[in-house]
């Protein structure tokens, strides 16, 4: 593992993938501009590197879920382009959000009177999405509520203190493109907008595509799309088709150092509980990362057991071979069982999801093997792994 530091570990961040991975769906888009998502440590690769790839691949937007993620992009230099936050509670700094010219997501009928309020202590207009729920279930405006909140926008915005740019929602479904649901969120959707519009409001942008709806629904890419884990790569629709298919390549790979290689004999119990017992003379070796890492501990391993079925732990790649997690995956380690004769030594590489070019397993494999999302395996990379940026 080139590059060692004092941590045993490291997630390599390639920024020509993400450049690339955006500039593919800028051509996915067509004629709607991209929004690269970089909410949750840009899933997990960086905040400020991965949000400057994306803008050097196309990205016209950046929208994060916090306040306080936008208004880091801002305080990194990051001057353009413009941003979208969207997820804050009562009480929220609005007006610093406003002074850093950075839009801000209305969704219920509180934040109206909030962002009104920061907008004339700032001194500045405030720039406002209207979130509707379109059937999530989740946040934005119910649409039998949205006079109580596009009538005083829109009076604020005779006023000189706000501009109603943007109407947006999200697809509960867009992984499923043929899933019923989504056509209706469309047809809601696309009802919400006519309402707005014919209130007096006059859009900059709608916006409703997600990645999967990006990739999949070119119908709802109305002004503006949203891609958040395509960006980095990784394909929002598993089940239909790989990254490969849309021109994405992983822009993550995770490694470490193997730190104790042993031989143990047959029926030596390995980590807590001993799940997983040795059914012959092997060598075992410890990975130094552990679920304190973001590694999942539903992704441990163990032999089926009187006749039960057999958990198929998380898979890395040792010495050019696929193994997988002997045993329970721990705070801040791991097993594999090396085989009786094995090569590897303290020290050696291991490479627990990367894109995969080289036989090495994907994030996607990581998460299929602990029951969840791409999503999930990359943005869970825990504060201590040291990120590497290359390209």
């Amino acid at each position: 593992m080139a590059g060692v530091s004092a941590y045993p570990g490291r997630a390599v961040v390639d920024l020509a993938a993400i450049r690339g991975n955006v500039a593919a769906l800028v051509g996915h888009a067509k004629n709607a501009q991209v929004m690269a998502v970089v909410k949750a440590d840009a899933y997990g690769h960086g905040l400020v590197p991965a949000a400057r790839a994306a803008i050097r691949g196309g990205a016209t937007w950046l929208g994060t879920a916090q306040l306080t993620e936008a208004l880091a992009l801002r305080a990194a230099g990051i001057a353009a382009p413009r941003i979208l936050a969207w997820l804050y509670a009562p009480g929220a700094p609005l007006r610093q959000v406003i002074e850093a010219d950075v839009d801000v997501s209305v969704a219920a009928p509180w934040a109206v009177g909030e962002v009104v309020a920061a907008a004339r202590a700032a001194g500045r207009l405030a720039r406002v999405h209207l979130k509707v729920d379109t059937g999530l279930g989740r946040n934005g405006v119910m649409p039998d509520a949205l006079d109580g909140v596009v009538v005083p926008l829109l009076r604020a915005q005779a006023e000189g203190a706000v501009e109603l740019v943007g109407v947006w929602s999200h697809l509960a479904f867009a992984d499923e493109p043929d899933h019923p649901t989504v056509r209706a969120q469309e047809e809601v959707f696309a009802a919400a907008v006519r309402a707005v519009e014919a209130a007096g409001a006059h859009l900059e942008v709608r916006h409703l595509a997600n990645s999967a709806a990006t990739l999949t629904r070119p119908a709802v890419h109305y002004d503006l799309v949203r891609p958040g884990l395509a960006v980095y790569g990784l394909s929002p629709v598993p089940r239909l088709a790989g990254p490969e298919a849309f021109g994405l390549v992983p822009a993550m790979t995770l490694e470490a150092q193997l730190a104790t290689v042993k031989p143990v004999g047959a029926g030596q119990g390995v980590s807590y509980a001993h799940q997983y017992v040795t059914d012959r003379p092997t060598t075992l070796g410890v990975v130094p990362l552990g679920y304190a890492d973001g590694i999942p501990r539903h992704a441990s391993g163990a032999p089926g057991r009187l006749g039960g079925p057999a958990q198929v732990g998380g898979p890395v790649q040792v010495g050019g071979r696929r193994l997988t997690v002997a045993g329970r995956v721990c705070m801040d380690q791991f097993v594999l069982d090396l085989g009786p004769d094995a090569p590897e030594r303290a020290g050696d590489t291991v490479t627990l999801f990367g894109a995969g070019r080289d036989g090495e397993p994907t994030a996607q494999d990581w998460a299929d093997a602990a029951g969840t999302i791409s999503y999930e395996i990359v943005t869970r990379l825990g504060a201590r792994v040291p990120k590497e940026y290359v390209h």
